[in-house]
């Protein structure tokens, strides 16, 4: 891989162009990019099997719940989310959410979406 430069204007957000992931970087050994929650939006619970995921926040806050808790985010906490661990993301603030995240080792396949959400029954993986 050679040296490139892009910018995040350049690349549009997965919903509706203003809002969710959108992928700087894909591979080949990491991933790296932003995300935005606008307020009341949620992502689903998903997990990954290798790949550790982590989030740092630029703008607003969210709640980060797994099966075993709820971690709130606010501007300038990073999150370490571990492999195998299920998470799901809800912006319950009044201003969009803005984050930076890195996963690694990169493996566009490594992703399982969860039918869970905060409130029930446990899960594991």
């Amino acid at each position: 891989m050679k040296l490139f430069k892009i910018n995040e204007n350049e690349v549009k957000y997965r919903f509706n162009n203003i809002s969710g992931p959108k992928y700087l970087l894909r591979g080949p050994r990491s991933d790296f990019g932003l995300v935005v929650l606008m307020p009341g939006e949620d992502f689903q619970t998903h997990y990954h099997s290798a790949i550790e995921e982590n989030f740092y926040t630029l703008e607003g806050s969210v709640e980060l719940h797994t099966p075993d808790g709820v971690l709130e985010l606010h501007v300038g906490d990073l999150c370490h989310v571990p492999p195998r661990t299920p998470h799901y993301l809800i912006n319950k603030g009044e201003v969009p959410w803005k984050a930076i995240f890195a996963k690694s080792p990169y493996d566009e396949s490594d992703k399982t979406n969860v039918d869970w959400k905060p409130g029930d029954a446990p899960i594991s993986v």
